[in-house]
């Protein structure tokens, strides 16, 4: 005899399955909309037409337009960032703990400057987060202004490695650092081609990194 609810268990499986199936669509049509058109031009019926699911799943899923906008932002900046850690961790692991300058700065600029390839699906995921920095919601805008976690440990490991410099030194030359990566983007790079009359063509991101520790490495290791 079939105990009462035993049949339940595969339909409520199969029920989570598809809410988190939706849930991903929504997301994933909402990170690419908002990164391509902004986020005042998105709206939630647009997402969902989008994503081909309900137009209730925006707020059922995530409460709201900006709590779906905070949640794409917390996660890609979380994958963002632990993969500078990552990086720098194993910088620390080659040279016994201190690291040198240039490989400090190459695990704060390689994973977005390759993200920001265009020939990486990542490329989208960099773009909403360029978009946060400018348009973001007053939740986004506190996180980048107050959240600076994933950044101390760069400031710490940069301390170690130029123990001569005073301290406010080494946080505004990280400061400046910081800025070369928010504004090396390829999209951008078509202004400086005009300028250059064509001597700074540049589609390797290897290369572009390169460029970026030769000068931000300078900047770090002048007296």
């Amino acid at each position: 005899m079939t105990q009462p609810g035993a049949t339940d268990a595969p339909e409520i499986a199969e029920n989570e399955e598809a809410q988190a199936a939706t849930k991903a669509l929504v997301f994933t049509a909402a990170e690419r909309l908002f990164a391509l058109n902004g986020f005042q031009n998105v709206s939630v019926r647009d997402i969902t037409a989008e994503a081909g699911v309900n137009l209730a799943s925006v707020n059922y899923h995530f409460g709201s337009k900006d709590a779906l906008l905070f949640a794409i932002f917390r996660r890609r900046t979380g994958e963002l960032n632990r993969e500078r850690a990552r990086m720098l961790h194993e910088a620390g692991d080659r040279h016994a703990g201190s690291p040198p300058v240039r490989e400090i700065l190459e695990a704060l600029f390689a994973p977005p400057l390759r993200w920001a390839d265009p020939a990486n699906d990542r490329r989208i995921s960099v773009q909403f987060i360029i978009r946060a920095r400018s348009e973001g919601t007053a939740e986004m805008r506190e996180a980048l202004q107050n959240d600076v976690s994933h950044l101390a440990r760069f400031a710490e490991a940069l301390k170690a490695a130029r123990p001569d410099l005073p301290a406010e030194s080494v946080y505004w030359r990280l400061h400046f650092a910081l800025g070369m990566v928010h504004n090396n983007r390829f999209a951008e790079f078509d202004r400086l081609h005009h300028l250059s009359g064509g001597l700074t063509a540049e589609g390797d991101v290897n290369a572009l990194l390169g460029r970026m520790l030769d000068f931000a490495e300078a900047g770090f290791n002048a007296a």
